[in-house]
């Protein structure tokens, strides 16, 4: 269950001494315990693939990896399901499907896990009409760092007692404790699905369609925003329903898009994030009349370095990445985004570097609302800083 690290195990750049595999919760928990006693700092890690969100961490002595965490419990008469963090949402995916149900859930990052999901926060495109991710979350299993395990809500819609652990948890990148499940509610899949898109000629055209199918009875799924490198900006909107009323629905969303052409199926990049896998990414959140504007933004800043963006996100929801290339020093990114905080209302984080940047001078989080809260949240979970130390907001 414990092995020896090695610089493949490393997170950030710094490479552990341990790495251990937990079995269970009880495991979990045991192991936990023993590593707050020594003082360890400790990370979580699924399959990787959100290591390197947020800051580095200040030090890693363990690395508690959560792949044996595979559980799903389905209740499918009551639309609800509880899954183990270690849990890939490929897998989860593909058994509720073959019940006719679904996590609406759209996985921006490939490979990822249950556990990986919750702790980056990440909400795909559906968020528009279903919620972030953690409107989904109806029940959690998470260990502190002393060990001690708390669970809160159960497995049923209705049951909201105790303390709302899923809100605490979701995006808070480990550093208040281990998830080792979750309980979501479901959505049936739904008959038929179209995808409304157009090519704006400016900002100002998108953001008039966005508004306007926004406004519209067609109650979209999901309203997409797509720019690479300074080109047009592409909105897509997928509907979902009944097929005998789907047509009409997306005729209509078309008409609002000047002609927009409707397709079966989503583009070929729907639900990615921008960019490269190596490339700094930027989260952008704005009010919904800004999100054309954003975009137009981002790719003025990046002229301004002498660099580029791509930019793609929710212009539903509020919520933009824009990727900078490997390219791209700190400064430039830097600059990118204090100028975005500048002329943007709204919040601007540095949600991941590149590998070369791990270690930069980057002001990643900008003013941080409630940030005092936020740290006397981790002082009472953990007060000894075990858990990914320095990795959230302030350097909690």
């Amino acid at each position: 269950m414990v092995r020896e690290a090695t610089p493949a195990d490393a997170v950030g750049g710094r490479v552990p001494r341990y790495v251990a595999r937990p079995p269970d919760t009880a495991a979990a928990a045991e192991l936990l315990a023993t590593a707050h006693r020594l003082g360890l700092a400790t990370v979580m890690r699924g399959n990787g693939t959100a290591s390197d969100w947020g800051a580095p961490p200040s030090r890693v002595d363990l690395v508690l990896e959560t792949t044996a965490l595979r559980s799903v419990e389905h209740a499918a008469g009551d639309l609800v399901v509880q899954v183990g963090a270690g849990t890939p949402l490929a897998d989860l995916q593909t058994r509720l499907a073959a019940a006719g149900q679904r996590l609406t859930l759209d996985p921006l990052v490939a490979g990822g896990t249950v556990g990986g999901a919750v702790a980056t926060g990440l909400s795909g495109p559906r968020r528009l009409l279903h919620g972030p991710l953690r409107d989904l979350i109806i029940g959690m299993t998470t260990v502190r760092a002393d060990g001690v395990t708390a669970s809160s809500g159960g497995r049923v819609v209705k049951n909201v007692a105790g303390y709302d652990l899923g809100k605490l948890h979701t995006g808070a990148l480990g550093t208040l404790g281990l998830t080792t499940s979750v309980t979501f509610r479901l959505h049936p899949l739904p008959e038929a699905l179209r995808i409304v898109s157009a090519e704006a000629p400016d900002a100002e055209t998108a953001q008039r369609w966005t508004h306007a199918v926004l406004g519209s009875g067609a109650v979209p799924a999901a309203v997409e925003l797509d720019s690479h490198q300074a080109g047009p900006l592409t909105l897509s909107v997928l509907l979902e329903g009944a097929e005998g009323g789907i047509g009409a629905r997306a005729q209509a969303v078309a008409e609002l898009m000047d002609g927009a052409a409707v397709a079966e199926g989503p583009p070929a990049r729907w639900s990615t994030l921008p960019g490269n896998p190596d490339d700094t990414l930027l989260k952008i959140s704005t009010p919904l009349g800004q999100v054309a504007r954003a975009a137009h933004l981002v790719h003025e800043a990046a002229r301004q370095q002498n660099t580029t963006a791509a930019v793609s996100g929710s212009a539903g929801a509020g919520v933009l990445f824009a990727a900078l290339p490997t390219a791209a020093g700190a400064a430039a990114v830097d600059a990118v985004a204090r100028g975005l905080r500048t002329a943007l209302d709204g919040g601007v984080t540095v949600a991941r570097t590149a590998p070369a940047l791990a270690d930069a001078e980057l002001d990643r989080w900008g003013d941080v609302p409630g940030l005092e809260l936020m740290r006397a949240v981790k002082q009472r979970f953990d007060p000894d800083r075990l858990l990914a130390p320095g990795r959230f907001a302030g350097g909690i």
